[in-house]
C-alpha cells in the first residue's frame, strides 16, 4: 500500500469510527496501567506492527546513515586533499572552497537522516548511557574548546604522553557537532577562554591552522562511520536488538510480550517531547531557562554554526510521523484506529503535518527569528506541544502504554 492510498484508508477508517462513536461512549481514561492482558485483547497484529517499522522504518534509517556517513567522509577527505595544496598553490583557494561546500552539504545529508535516527533511540543507541550514540552525537552536550585542543593532539600525533587515538577520546571531541564546528565555523580563532589554551595554536600560520582542522575533520568523519558500522552490526547482529523486537513474547527474547516490543519504540518516539520541544525549542526561545535567563537566546540553538537548527526539527517531525504512520505500512494509527481511537490519529497525524509546514516555511534561521521575531519561535514551539500533548495523554492511554520516566509527571 502506497503512502497516499494509506492516508485515504485511514481517512476512511477515521469517518466511519467517528459515525460509530456517535451511538456509543466511553469514560475511558486508563493510561500505563489499562488492559494488563493488551496482548490477548482484540484483533490487531501487535507483532506485525513491530515488524514492519523495526524493517521498513528503523533499520533502512540506521543504514540510510552509515551509507551518508560515508560519503560525508570521502567529501571530507575530498576538500582536505584539496586546502592542503593551497599552501604549494595559491590559486587552488576556488577549487577548495568548492570542495569545502560540498563537506558541508554532504554533512547536512548525514544529519538530516542522523535526526531522524535521533526518534529512533534504542537498543545500542541507548547501552552504556548512550555512549555510542553520544560518539556520533554528543547533543546537547558540545565542547568546542575541547575540539580545539584535539585538533592540535591530532596533529602532535600524541596526547598526555600517548599515540593519539580517536576512539579513546571523550564523545565531546568528536562526532557531528565536533564536525559541524570544524567545516562551519569561519574563525581560524580557538574556542578557549581563560588561561588553557590548544598549545602552539595561535603561533601557527593561517594555512598551517586550515590544514591542522581539516586534517582532524577527516579523522572525525571516519570515526562517525567507523561507529555508524558497529550500530549496524549491533542493530542486525542474530542476537541484536532488532530481532530482539521481532521476536517479542518468544522463548528467550527479552521482552516477554509484543506490546513490551511496542512500548520499547514508543519510548523513543518520546525524544520529540523531551529533546526536539523542550531542547531545541523551548530552551532557546526561553520558554525554559537558559544561559541567558529567561529570554530568547540564540547561542543555545542546536547547530549553531550551520544554521541547520530548523532542518533538524523538521527531520525529527518526520521520523516521528513515519513511526506514527507506518510510512506505507503498519503503525500506530493503524493500532489506534483498531482501538476505535480515529480521534487521536486526526489529531496527531494533522497537528504533524501542521507543525512540519509551518517550520520549513521558515525562510530565516532560528537565531535570526530569535532576534527579529521570537514570536515565531513560540509558535513551533506550541506546534510540536500539540503533537506531544496528544502523545503523553491520549496516545499512551488509548494503547495503554506507559509512559517514558523521562515523563513520568511532566505537564509541559
Amino acid at each position: 500500500m502506497n503512502k497516499s492510498i494509506k492516508k485515504q484508508a485511514i481517512s476512511a477508517a477515521i469517518l466511519s469510527m467517528a459515525l460509530t462513536a456517535c451511538n456509543e461512549s466511553t469514560t475511558s481514561t486508563e493510561g500505563s496501567d489499562f488492559s494488563k492482558d493488551k496482548d490477548t485483547q482484540g484483533d490487531f497484529n501487535q507483532s506485525a506492527m513491530v515488524t514492519a517499522l523495526t524493517d521498513n522504518i528503523i533499520t533502512p534509517t540506521y543504514q540510510a546513515f552509515e551509507e551518508q556517513s560515508g560519503i560525508q567522509s570521502d567529501a571530507v577527505a575530498a576538500y582536505c586533499e584539496a586546502e592542503k595544496l593551497v599552501s604549494q598553490q595559491p590559486n587552488n583557494r576556488d577549487q577548495a572552497d568548492e570542495a569545502l561546500v560540498n563537506a558541508q552539504n554532504k554533512w547536512r545529508d548525514a544529519m538530516n537522516v542522523w535526526q531522524q535516527v535521533e526518534m529512533m533511540q534504542m537498543g545500542p543507541l541507548l547501552e552504556q548511557d548512550g555512549l555510542l550514540r553520544n560518539k556520533i552525537y554528543s547533543w546537547p552536550i558540545v565542547n568546542t574548546c575541547a575540539v580545539d585542543f584535539d585538533v592540535t593532539y591530532y596533529a602532535s600525533g600524541t596526547v598526555n604522553g600517548e599515540p593519539y587515538d580517536i576512539t579513546k577520546r571523550t564523545p565531546t571531541r568528536k562526532g557531528m557537532a565536533a564536525l559541524e564546528y570544524l567545516l562551519f565555523n569561519e574563525s581560524l580563532a580557538h574556542s578557549c577562554t581563560g588561561t588553557s589554551t590548544p598549545p602552539g595554536w595561535d603561533g601557527l600560520m593561517e594555512h598551517e591552522q586550515r590544514e591542522a582542522r581539516c586534517e582532524f575533520a577527516v579523522e572525525v568523519s571516519s570515526d562517525i562511520n567507523n561507529n555508524a558500522q558497529v550500530l549496524i552490526s549491533s542493530w542486525l547482529a542474530d542476537g541484536g536488538y532488532a530481532n530482539e523486537l521481532k521476536q517479542a513474547g518468544e522463548a528467550n527474547s527479552i521482552f516477554e510480550t509484543p506490546h513490551a516490543a511496542v512500548n520499547a519504540i514508543s519510548d523513543a518516539m518520546f525524544y520529540l517531547d523531551s529533546s526536539t520541544k523542550d531542547g531545541k525549542i523551548a530552551t532557546p526561545a526561553g520558554i525554559l531557562t537558559n544561559s541567558c535567563g529567561l529570554m530568547p537566546c540564540p547561542e543555545t540553538v542546536e547547530s549553531k554554526y550551520s544554521s541547520h537548527s530548523l532542518a533538524n526539527i523538521t527531520y525529527n517531525l518526520v521520523a516521528f510521523e513515519k513511526l506514527l504512520t507506518g510510512d506505507s505500512g503498519l503503525g500506530f494509527t493503524d493500532y489506534l484506529l483498531d482501538e476505535g481511537d480515529s480521534a487521536t490519529v486526526e489529531a496527531m497525524t494533522g497537528a504533524v503535518t501542521k507543525a512540519k509546514e509551518n517550520i520549513q516555511s521558515q525562510e530565516s534561521s532560528m537565531q535570526e527569528l530569535l532576534v527579529n521575531d521570537a514570536s515565531e519561535v513560540n509558535a513551533m514551539h506550541a506546534d510540536v506541544k500539540e503533537v506531544t500533548d496528544k502523545l503523553k495523554v491520549d496516545f499512551i492511554n488509548s494503547l495503554a502504554l506507559k509512559l517514558p520516566a523521562t515523563s513520568a509527571g511532566d505537564n509541559d
